[in-house]
C-alpha cells in the first residue's frame, strides 16, 4: 500500500489549486478525504525539502527544511500582511536578514517585535537563518560541511517565496533589508543579483570591505571560522580569494544600486560589540560614508541617518524604512 506523507504531491497540488488557503477537506491518497489541516499549505521545491513548519499563527508562518546547500536544517519566518487570508491580494515581499552572532537566527526580529513595526503594512517579510557567522555567502572552505547561505537564499528560498505565497515575483516586487551581518548581507545581494531588488537597507550593515587593511574581510573570515565553519573561511586566509571580495564589495559595485531605493543607518558612538569585539560601530560608519561618497559621485540617490549610539537595532528607523519600502515596491 502506498503511503502519503503530509508533504505529497497528491494533497499538495490539491491544496495549491485552491489557492493556497487551508480548505476544510483535502483530497487524500486513495481518494480518501483527508483533513488540510495536516498539510502544509506550501509544499517542497527548489530543493529545499520541508521537514518542520507551523501555520497556525494567522500572521506569522514558520519552515524548516533540509537542503543540500546547508549542512543542517535551516529555518525561515514569513510573516504574512493583516488580512492575507481573507482577499486574493497580491503583496511585496522583505527580505529581512540577522546579524551575526551566536544568539541570532531566523527568530531575532520577532523577539525585537517585528509583529507590531508591520501592523497593517501590505508587505510579506521573510526571515530566514543565516547562520551565526554566515555572512550571506557560500564560503571559500568549510570543515563541517555545507554553509552555502548564498545559494540557500537566492536559488532556493526566493523562488520558494514566490512559488507558494501571493508576491510580486519581479524586481518592483522584493525588496532587501537587514542589520549588521545581515546588512552587509542585503547590500551584496542587492548588487549580484541586480534584478531581484528594488528596495536595499542596510541597518549598521558593513559597505567597504578593502578600506583599512580589509577589516571588515578579516572580521568575516575569523568571526566564521570561530563559530560558522570549523576553522575554514568565508573568503580564505592567509591569502583572500580577491575576485569574491570584488564582488562583494558594495563600494566596488556602486553601479548597481542605480534606479533601486538606498536606506542607510550608522550610528556615531564607537561601541564595541558581539563577534569577540573585534570591530565596531566606527567601522561601519567609515565604510558607510565611502560607500555614500560613491553613489553621491555617481549621483545615485540614497537617504542615510548617522544617529548617536553603537551598533544596535534601531526601531523607528526599521519603521521609517518600512514605510519607504512599501512606498517604492508595488502596491498590494
Amino acid at each position: 500500500m502506498s503511503h502519503h506523507s503530509p508533504h505529497s504531491p497528491t494533497r499538495r497540488s490539491v491544496i495549491r489549486a485552491i489557492g493556497g488557503i487551508t480548505a476544510a477537506t483535502a483530497l487524500g491518497a486513495g481518494g480518501v478525504l483527508a483533513s488540510a489541516s495536516a498539510a502544509s499549505a506550501a509544499g517542497d521545491g527548489f530543493g529545499l525539502r520541508i521537514v518542520d513548519h507551523n501555520e497556525n499563527d494567522p500572521r506569522m508562518w514558520y519552515y524548516r527544511f533540509a537542503t543540500d546547500a546547508i549542512g543542517w536544517d535551516p529555518g525561515v519566518n514569513v510573516l504574512l500582511p493583516n488580512g492575507y487570508h481573507t482577499g486574493g491580494r497580491r503583496y511585496p515581499v522583505l527580505y529581512l536578514f540577522h546579524g551575526g552572532g551566536t544568539d541570532q537566527d531566523f527568530i531575532t526580529f520577532d523577539r525585537m517585535g517585528i509583529r507590531a513595526w508591520t501592523a497593517g503594512k501590505p508587505v510579506i517579510v521573510v526571515m530566514p537563518d543565516g547562520g551565526h557567522a554566515g555572512w550571506y555567502s557560500n564560503p571559500v572552505s568549510s570543515n563541517v560541511g555545507p554553509r552555502n547561505w548564498e545559494t540557500f537564499h537566492i536559488a532556493q528560498l526566493l523562488p520558494w517565496i514566490d512559488a507558494n505565497f501571493r508576491t510580486y515575483a519581479e524586481y518592483d516586487g522584493r525588496a532587501v533589508s537587514g542589520f549588521s551581518m545581515g546588512g552587509f548581507g542585503a547590500l551584496k545581494y542587492a548588487a549580484k543579483y541586480y534584478g531581484h531588488f528594488a528596495s536595499v537597507s542596510a541597518h549598521s550593515g558593513p559597505a567597504s570591505l578593502r578600506r583599512d587593511a580589509g577589516l571588515v574581510t578579516h572580521w568575516a573570515n575569523v568571526s566564521s571560522a570561530a563559530v560558522e565553519l570549523g576553522g575554514g573561511t568565508v573568503y580564505g586566509a592567509p591569502l583572500w580569494d580577491e575576485a569574491r571580495v570584488s564582488a562583494d564589495n558594495p563600494v566596488q559595485r556602486i553601479e548597481s544600486y542605480r534606479n533601486k531605493r538606498v536606506f542607510l543607518v550608522a550610528g556615531t558612538s564607537p561601541d564595541p560589540v558581539n563577534w569577540f569585539d573585534r570591530i565596531n560601530e566606527t567601522q561601519v560608519l567609515a565604510g558607510q560614508r565611502e560607500f555614500r561618497g560613491g553613489l553621491g559621485a555617481a549621483g545615485i540617490p540614497h537617504e542615510w541617518h548617522e544617529v548617536p549610539g553603537g551598533h544596535v537595532v534601531r526601531p523607528d528607523l526599521f519603521q521609517r524604512d518600512l514605510d519607504g519600502i512599501v512606498a517604492r515596491l508595488r502596491k498590494a
